[in-house]
């Protein structure tokens, strides 16, 4: 039996900036106009901590409902960290993030303890950070109460 899912996204691009549909979505990934770009959209970078986010609210949502965990909200403040001479093609120089830090705000009763029980779970489940943590990006995950 094949239980894969199948991502896929579609668009065109012109010079720095691409017009994509994900799912029915329209999203816009560009570059500032200091890179090249037209600014109409996040660059390909923020665009990957935004999914993180996104990816770990998605998680934590599934999990809080199988631990009865009272899960209100999270708020995240995401920074990555990248030396910018790998992408720009010295090649002993990674060309994507070094480190990434998260800081999870958590809106809820529970205790810190339950907080750091979702945290682990969720950290172990989502798919966009454990592929950072594949690729050997440091990440550095606090979540604490709001």
């Amino acid at each position: 039996m094949d239980n894969k899912m199948t991502f896929r996204v579609q668009g065109s691009t012109e010079n720095m900036t691409a017009d994509l549909n994900a799912n029915g979505h329209s999203i816009t990934i560009d570059e500032p106009e200091n890179m090249g770009g037209t600014n109409k959209g996040p660059d390909p970078l923020g665009n990957m901590l935004a999914s993180l986010a996104g990816c770990e609210n998605v998680i934590a949502n599934m999990v809080a409902k199988e631990m009865d965990f009272d899960l209100k909200s999270i708020s995240f403040d995401i920074h990555g960290e990248l030396d910018p001479r790998g992408l720009m093609g010295t090649a002993d120089v990674r060309p994507y993030f070094q480190k990434v830090d998260i800081n999870a705000k958590v809106t809820t009763d529970e205790t810190d303890e339950r907080i750091q029980e979702l945290k682990e779970k969720t950290d172990a489940r989502c798919p966009v950070y454990t592929t950072l943590e594949a690729a050997n990006v440091e990440l550095n995950a606090t979540w604490e109460k709001a």
